[in-house]
């Protein structure tokens, strides 16, 4: 599991600082875990990965309780703004631990250095799997290029964040900044998973020099820029602007910027949950490779370890509780550690039509693997590395609710394919774009779905339009698809309104 650990006090630092790495915890868990033998395995671990081909970042690891384990994962970020959706998430992934239906090994967090969770309730083989898996995951946090523009220091950022928004508690009142992060909150996803790749080219752009041009001032004296023609300009002038001028994807980013209400201290909230949210990008895009890179990597480095015939056997038994499938969603760790074992062995082993048509040559699996390792999400991964046989080997299919059951309703390969493929498109979530902030010449934000087959909850995006009105401050309209038909909705800051546009224009 990708989620959060706390910044570590000065008095929990101990243990020690040889070979980059340490470990941390108090007396009581020292006493709960053989931590000189943990030592030694981690130091063993290390090596094996490293043999491998694995570079991940240094990893300092510390023993905590599942308590705060499970508060960590919860609040996502360790150090992060409170907020009640948090203490939610908390109660129920612990009453879920507690009852025996669920169980957080690790927690591994993308810095550099990396820092994970060791649970002291877990026993010794456990938390060695443990450090394996994290080797997986630092060093595919480290190579994916999904991951190379994220913020190897966001922990201290996250604090930073938090602490601006207590002062802005303190300032206006917690229950005004509360109201207003529920309404950023509510569509925190809506940002632009582009934004890194536009952010360097609009960089580039300023840093070069116009074509043609020796000096700032050169453009003053452009006369064939200058003298165009009377009636070029009044046409210019006499056009209605749209206002974005392009479709934005950017909720977050253009109400913090736009949006004609709100405070300085409101934008910068929008902006801090903007940020942290870029964060969580990368992990959102690569879940299957992710989980399925660093088991992979648990199975072989463990497999290379001196075990005793009883460990093997509980090592087996956790490996294939992780890995195990599901007869109703897909299980990210079994999907993504399948696919990298066949692309391995198709790599090793290509065959004669292979050979010939792609020029493959034989023996080169592993070094393929870390090719995907660098380039691939999950979408990419599923559409090149998902075959037919892989498909009907772990039985996959598309089924529905039809009455009171559930029946199969598609296994063509390919149809299976594009449905997961669809279906982790934009993370799962609906695509919207701003279409205009000026609609209908009454500054009214009109937002359009991109609708790809998956209908809206419409009593949930009601809802949500009620928290867009209070970020804009201006009537809002949702254009989506909804029972083949398309539908507006519309909140105008005191009832919502639901229009056919269809039956309106026929």
């Amino acid at each position: 599991m990708l989620a959060a650990l706390p910044r570590l006090a000065a008095r929990q630092r101990r243990g020690w600082r040889g070979k980059q790495r340490a470990w941390k915890g108090n007396e009581q868990m020292a006493q709960n875990q053989d931590l000189d033998e943990l030592v030694k395995a981690e130091e063993e671990i290390v090596e094996i990965a490293r043999r491998f081909g694995l570079d991940p970042f240094p990893v300092f690891f510390e023993m905590v309780t599942s308590y705060k384990m499970y508060e960590d994962a919860a609040y996502g970020l360790p150090g992060r703004f409170n907020h009640w959706t948090r203490g939610k998430a908390f109660y129920r992934m612990k009453t879920q631990y507690d009852y025996g239906l669920s169980k957080i090994y690790e927690v591994v967090f993308n810095t550099n250095p990396a820092v994970a969770y060791l649970m002291e309730q877990n026993d010794l083989l456990q938390n060695k799997l443990v450090i394996a898996h994290v080797m997986g995951h630092s060093d595919f946090f480290k190579h994916n290029a999904y991951f190379q523009e994220t913020s190897r220091r966001m922990i201290d950022k996250v604090g930073i964040h938090a602490d601006r928004i207590r002062k802005y508690e303190f300032d206006h009142g917690t229950q005004e900044v509360e109201r207003f992060l529920d309404a950023v909150l509510s569509i925190e996803e809506h940002i632009d998973p582009n934004a890194f790749s536009r952010r360097r080219a609009d960089k580039k752009d300023k840093d070069e020099p116009t074509k043609g041009m020796t000096s700032p001032y050169d453009d003053l004296w452009d006369l064939e820029k200058r003298s165009k023609p009377e009636d070029q300009d009044e046409e210019f002038l006499s056009k209605p602007r749209k206002f974005p001028a392009e479709p934005e994807k950017d909720m977050l980013l253009f109400l913090a910027e736009h949006a004609p209400h709100l405070e300085d201290w409101q934008r910068d909230i929008i902006l801090i949950v903007r940020e942290e949210m870029l964060y969580f990008l990368p992990q959102m895009r690569t879940k299957v490779c992710n989980e399925g890179w660093a088991s992979y990597w648990h199975s072989r480095i463990m497999r290379e370890m001196d075990l005793t015939d009883s460990e093997v056997t509980q090592f087996a038994q956790m490996h294939a509780s992780v890995l195990g499938p599901s007869r109703t969603h897909l299980n990210p760790y079994h999907l993504g550690y399948k696919i990298l074992e066949d692309i391995e062995r198709r790599w090793d082993k290509p065959t004669k039509e292979e050979q010939e048509r792609f020029g493959r040559k034989p023996g080169q699996g592993r070094a393929k693997l870390f090719e995907v390792r660098e380039l691939e999400n999950d979408v990419s991964l599923l559409r090149n590395y998902l075959t037919k046989e892989l498909v009907e080997e772990l039985d996959l299919y598309i089924y529905r609710k039809e009455g009171d059951e559930w029946v199969i309703v598609e296994k063509d390969w390919q149809k299976v394919r594009d449905s997961i493929v669809a279906n982790m498109t934009n993370f799962g979530i609906p695509y919207l774009m701003i279409e205009d902030a000026d609609y209908r010449r009454n500054s009214e934000l009109y937002i359009k779905h991109y609708f790809e087959g998956q209908e809206l909850d419409l009593v949930y995006a009601e809802k949500t339009l009620q928290y867009v009105y209070q970020l804009w401050g201006r009537p809002v309209h949702l254009e989506t698809n909804y029972d083949g038909r398309r539908v507006l909705l519309s909140y105008d800051g005191d009832k919502n309104l639901r229009t056919h546009l269809d039956k309106e224009r026929g």
